[in-house]
């Protein structure tokens, strides 16, 4: 349906203009016009299936990645799977350089609601690793935006799991 209304555009705009403006010209300006409705048709269908009042957004990110090495990351959300992801050796080499993966996307409905991410990969001296963290949050009008952070603590040199929100100002 999408293409067949953007057909009918063009054809529009190309009789419209037929005999104002010569061919390449009007080739280019129907080329942008086509661009930008295309563009504004994205952002509607982006709004209209994840609108803000129901949004909750969750992204991955590593500060250096020393003390563990990331294979998957398993999303819950009250008890119950939403996403998984298995991490390959350019995606985690990527976030190793400061790269933030967008792990899910989706709508939920308003009121209290926990977030668990469980972590599985390699730990210090190559050990097979595997931690959850927990986040309660309540899910009101604004689209929730979560952080979860891999961060080497070099204390006691472990991996270190948290969920930071993100500020919607």
């Amino acid at each position: 349906m999408r293409t067949l209304f953007l057909t009918g555009i063009l054809w529009l705009s190309m009789l419209a203009n037929a005999n104002t403006v010569p061919a390449a010209d009007q080739l280019e300006q129907l080329k942008q016009q086509v661009i930008e409705l295309n563009r504004e048709l994205f952002l509607l269908e982006e709004e209209l299936l994840f609108p803000p009042q129901t949004q909750l957004a969750v992204f991955v990110s590593v500060d250096s990645g020393q003390f563990f090495q990331l294979d998957s990351v398993e999303l819950l959300l009250n008890h119950k799977p939403i996403n998984a992801h298995l991490y390959t050796t350019q995606q985690w080499s990527a976030l190793k350089r400061g790269a933030i993966h967008p792990l899910y996307k989706g709508n939920i409905k308003a009121g209290e609601h926990q977030l668990t991410a469980v972590f599985v990969g390699k730990g210090p001296d190559n050990r097979d690793y595997r931690r959850a963290v927990s986040y309660p949050f309540t899910k009101a009008e604004d689209a929730v935006l979560l952080e979860l952070q891999i961060n080497d603590r070099s204390s006691d040199y472990q991996p270190d799991f948290v969920v930071q929100p993100w500020s919607n100002d």
